[in-house]
C-alpha cells in the first residue's frame, strides 16, 4: 500500500488479512499461520522482538520429527509473525504467555483496481488488444496535477509539441515516455489570490490535492501490482488504456478553496489543442450556463472537436436533487454520470455466540483485532438504544464496542459521532443507509449493517449477560449484487440550457475508484483525534472517475478506427451501452432503490467491446453543430464566441442534431407531437439490413419511417424519421411527470448488432420560455 506517517493505532494488537498455505510431511501434518502477539509482553531480557520470536520458537516441542519454521517477522504491519507448525506445536504456541491470535493462512487471488473487469476489457480480446491498449494516444488530463513519481506513470521524436514545465517541486526530469508533458495554469487564480500559497498547493503542475493523479491514473496508468488503499480493493491497479500517454494540464488549485478560474482552463485547453493531444478529460466544471455566457469548457470543446480530439466531461455532483443538475451539458460533449460497481467492502461481525455472522459494510484502515470485546447496548432506554446526541456515558461505553439500534428518524452520522464522543473502542450501527456510506466515515472501527441483521443483534441482547462481538475488517467482495446502479449524487438531465440533447450521454464507474493518489495527501481520517493517515492509492466516489473511464475507452477505440469522428467514438459507445443489471433487471437509481431513467445514465452503462463493433453509428459534422446553435436563437456574437466563426449561415437552424439519442422536450400542453430525422452510417466491413424494433410505454407513440434500412458497402448512408406523439393524460400537473422513455433499436437481419437508442420525454427546464 505505501504509506507514510503510518500509523498512530487506536489499539496495540492487529492483524492481518492472510493469504495462506499449508503443508505437510510424512510425520505429522505442518501448515502455516499468522501469529499475532502482544508486544508489551516481551520479558526484558530480549532487545528485540525478533530475538523474543525465535526463543519462543525454538522453546516448542519437536516431537514427531519437525521443528518450526520461521518466516517472517513483521514489524510494522502486524506484531507478530509467520511461521510453519504442527498442530501439536500450534496448542503450545497458543499457550504462551503474549499470543493474541491465530490466523490459517489462506490463499487469494490477485485481481485489478476492478473496472476493468467490470467493464469486461481483457488482455487477449476485444477492445483492449484492438485498439493496442491506448499506444500511441495522448489524453489531457486537466485536474489539479499530478504527483509524477506514482508507479502508475512508470516509464516502459513524436508528433508531441508540448511541453514539462518547471515550477515549485517540479521540473521537466518529472516527465517520461509515459508522462509526457505536464503544464500548470494559474494566472487567473493568481489575480484572486495573487500568489499560490505553498502550504496549500504548489505554483506547479506538481498534484497537492491527489485528484489529478486518482483520475491520470483512473485513465490510463501503468499497471502496479499490489496496489490497495487501507487494505481494500487489492489487486493490479491499471489504466483504461494502460499503453495511452499523459499529458497533465493543471487548472484547478485547493488555495484557500477549491477553485478553476476560467481563463486557466479555457488557456490549459487551448494549449493541449496546440500540443497535440488526442483526447481531453476534465473532471471539473462550472455553473451550467449557455454556451456562449463564459462557459470555458463548452468553448474549449468545441475547437476541440474541430480539431477531431475527443472530449469527455463529469457531469457533476449534485444529484439526485430532481432534473437540470448536470453540468457540460454542450453536444459536442460526452457528459458522463457516475454509477456503482460490483465490488463491495466488508467487515465481519461475529456475535460472542459464535452462531450469529453478520456481514456489515466497513472500510475501517487498520488490520485491526477485534476479538472478545464488550458489546454495549442501551437496552430499555430508547436514547441510548438509538445512540442520540449526548445520550452516552463514557463511563458506560469506554473500551467497549456500541450497538446502535435502527430507527428511521436518526442520522447515522450522528450516531457516529456520539460513539466517538463517548469514547468507545467503535461501533455497529443498524441503519439503511450504508450504501450512501463513504470511506472516509469509517475513521473508527465502525461497521453498518442491515436494519434486519441489526434485529439479530438485539435479540443476542435479550438472551445473553456478558455481550461480546469479533469483528475481522479489511474484506473486499466481488460479483456483488445490484450492479451498476445510478450513484445517488451523480447529477441528473435534462441540460438546464440545452435540453433538446439528451445528457447525460452515458454511465461509467464512479463510486469507491482505486487509483493512484499524492502520497501527501491527507486520504483517511482516524481516531476520535482525526489524524490522518498517508497513502500511494485510495478509493474515491464522484462524476471525476467516470469521466476518466469514458476518455480511456474513447482511447483504445480512437486507436482501433483511426478514422472515427468524435461524434462517431460517442455514438459507438452509446448504441451499445448495457440498460439492464448484472441481475438482468433495470438499472436502479440507489438514491432511491427505485429504477432510473435515461434522465439518470443517459444511453446506458458503458460497454466498452461491444462500441469497438457497434455496426451503424450517429455522425455529427461541425456544421450540424452550428445549425444548433442557430436553432437555439444565440445571436451571431454569441455562436461566434463559441465557433469563432463569422463566414457562417444561419439558413438551415435545426434543434434535431443527429444523435444516438432522442428527447422530446413538452411545452406545457397535454401532447405534444415531434418529428425527427436521422442519418446512420454503416462501419462495418460488409453489406447489411437493419429492421427497428421499438419499446414504447404508455402514453407514447412510436412511429418509424421506413422500418427497414440496407446498408450496399462500409460507410454508405440511410435516413429514416421517427414520429413521437406524448400523451400527458392521467398526470395531474407537471410535477406529477417524472418522465417517460423507450428505446428504438436497430437489429441487424442475420446478424449480431443492434443499435439502440433513448427516447426521452420531459419537460423543459422552468427558465426555458417555449
Amino acid at each position: 500500500m505505501g504509506t507514510s506517517g503510518f500509523l498512530s493505532f487506536l489499539f496495540p494488537l492487529i492483524f492481518l488479512f492472510h493469504i495462506a498455505t499449508s503443508s505437510s510431511s510424512d510425520m505429522e501434518q505442518r501448515s502455516t499461520y499468522i501469529i499475532h502477539m502482544d508486544k508489551s509482553s516481551m520479558p526484558a531480557p530480549f532487545s528485540t522482538h525478533d530475538s523474543w520470536y525465535i526463543s519462543t520458537l525454538a522453546s516448542l516441542s519437536t516431537e514427531g520429527g519437525s521443528t518450526p519454521t520461521h518466516l517472517y517477522t513483521y514489524k510494522h504491519v502486524i506484531d507478530g509473525f509467520s511461521v510453519v507448525l504442527s498442530e501439536s506445536q500450534l496448542n503450545q504456541l497458543e499457550k504462551m504467555p503474549g499470543h493474541v491470535a491465530t490466523y490459517p493462512e489462506r490463499y487469494g487471488q490477485l485481481h485489478t483496481t476492478h473496472t476493468p473487469k467490470f467493464l469486461g476489457l481483457k488482455k487477449q480480446a476485444g477492445l483492449l488488444p484492438a485498439g493496442n491498449f491506448g499506444d500511441d494516444m495522448i489524453i489531457g488530463m486537466f485536474d489539479t496535477g499530478i504527483w509524477p513519481e506514482s508507479k502508475s506513470f512508470t516509464d516502459d521524436g513524436n508528433r508531441w509539441h508540448g511541453a514539462c514545465e518547471s515550477g515549485k517541486d517540479f521540473n521537466s526530469s518529472n516527465c517520461n515516455r509515459k508522462l509526457i508533458g505536464a503544464r500548470s495554469f494559474s494566472m487567473g487564480m493568481k489575480q484572486l489570490n495573487q500568489t499560490i500559497s505553498t502550504t496549500d498547493d504548489y505554483d506547479s503542475p506538481r498534484d497537492y490535492a491527489g485528484h489529478g493523479t486518482h483520475t491520470s491514473s483512473t485513465a490510463a496508468g501503468s499497471p502496479v501490482q499490489n496496489a490497495n488503499a487501507f487494505g481494500y480493493a487489492e489487486g493490479t491497479a491499471t489504466g483504461i488504456a494502460p499503453l495511452a500517454r499523459l499529458a497533465m494540464y493543471k487548472v484547478f488549485f485547493s488555495n484557500h478553496s477549491y477553485e478553476s478560474a476560467s481563463t486557466d482552463t479555457l488557456a490549459g485547453m487551448d494549449q493541449a489543442i496546440e500540443d497535440g493531444v488526442d483526447l481531453m478529460s476534465l473532471s471539473l466544471g462550472f455553473t451550467e450556463v449557455p454556451f456562449y455566457d463564459n462557459n470555458p469548457i463548452a468553448v474549449g470543446a468545441f475547437a476541440a472537436m474541430e480539431k477531431g480530439i475527443f472530449v469527455s466531461c463529469s457531469a457533476g455532483n449534485e444529484g439526485p436533487g430532481g432534473n437540470n443538475t448536470l453540468v457540460n451539458s454542450a453536444p459536442w460533449i460526452t457528459t458522463v454520470g457516475a454509477g456503482t460497481i460490483d465490488r463491495e467492502f466488508f467487515a465481519l461481525v461475529t456475535l460472542g455466540d459464535g452462531v450469529a455472522k453478520i456481514k456489515g459494510k466497513s472500510l475501517y484502515p487498520e488490520n485491526l483485532l477485534v476479538s472478545n470485546v464488550s458489546l454495549y447496548y442501551g437496552y430499555g432506554d430508547t436514547s441510548k438504544r438509538n445512540c442520540d446526541i449526548h445520550s452516552l456515558s463514557s463511563n458506560d461505553v469506554s473500551g467497549k464496542i456500541v450497538f446502535c439500534s435502527f430507527n428511521s428518524s436518526t442520522n447515522i452520522y450522528f450516531q457516529m459521532s456520539e460513539v466517538s464522543r463517548a469514547g468507545a473502542k467503535g461501533g455497529i450501527f443498524a441503519t439503511n443507509s450504508s450504501k450512501f456510506l463513504s470511506p472516509r466515515d469509517f475513521y473508527m472501527p465502525f461497521v453498518a449493517i442491515s436494519s434486519i441483521d441489526g434485529e439479530m443483534v438485539e435479540k443476542y441482547f435479550t438472551k445473553t449477560s456478558g455481550a461480546t462481538v469479533d469483528i475481522k475488517f479489511q474484506i473486499t467482495e466481488l460479483g456483488t449484487k445490484q450492479a451498476p446502479q445510478v450513484a445517488r449524487f451523480s447529477s441528473r438531465g435534462p441540460s438546464a440550457v440545452s435540453p433538446w440533447t439528451l445528457k447525460p450521454d452515458i454511465l461509467a464507474p464512479g463510486v469507491d475508484i482505486l487509483g493512484a493518489c499524492s502520497p501527501n495527501r491527507r486520504a483517511m481520517p482516524i481516531g476520535d483525534d482525526f489524524s490522518y493517515l498517508l497513502s500511494d492509492y485510495v478509493l474515491l466516489s464522484g462524476t471525476s472517475m467516470s469521466s476518466p473511464h469514458a476518455v480511456g475507452v474513447a482511447a483504445l477505440l480512437k486507436s482501433a478506427h483511426r478514422d472515427w469522428s468524435s461524434a462517431a467514438i460517442k455514438s459507438a459507445m452509446m448504441t451499445t451501452a448495457d440498460v439492464i443489471d448484472n441481475m438482468n433487471g433495470q438499472i436502479i437509481d440507489m438514491a432511491y432503490g427505485t429504477p432510473a431513467t435515461p434522465l439518470d445514465f443517459g444511453a446506458g452503462h458503458l460497454n466498452p467491446n461491444k462500441a469497438l463493433d457497434p455496426g451503424l453509428i450517429y455522425d455529427i459534422e461541425a456544421e450540424d453543430y452550428i445549425n444548433y446553435l442557430c436553432a437555439l436563437n444565440y445571436t451571431s456574437q454569441q455562436i461566434k464566441v463559441i465557433t469563432r466563426r463569422s463566414n457562417y449561415m444561419c439558413d438551415h437552424p435545426n434543434l434535431d442534431l443527429n444523435y444516438p439519442s432522442f428527447i422530446v422536450i413538452l411545452n406545457h400542453t397535454n401532447t405534444a407531437t415531434f418529428v425527427f430525422k436521422r442519418v446512420l452510417t454503416n462501419v462495418a466491413d460488409s453489406q447489411s439490413v437493419y429492421r427497428a424494433t421499438i419499446w414504447a410505454p404508455s402514453g407514447m407513440k412510436v412511429v418509424v419511417e421506413p422500418m427497414t434500412l440496407s446498408f450496399g458497402s462500409k460507410y454508405s448512408k440511410a435516413e429514416f424519421t421517427m414520429n413521437v406523439e406524448i400523451d400527458l393524460k392521467g398526470y395531474r400537473n407537471e410535477s406529477n411527470y417524472l418522465g417517460n422513455y423507450g428505446y428504438l433499436s436497430w437489429y441487424e437481419v442475420d446478424g449480431k448488432h443492434v443499435v439502440r437508442s433513448p427516447v426521452v420525454s420531459s419537460f423543459a427546464p422552468q427558465h426555458l420560455d417555449l
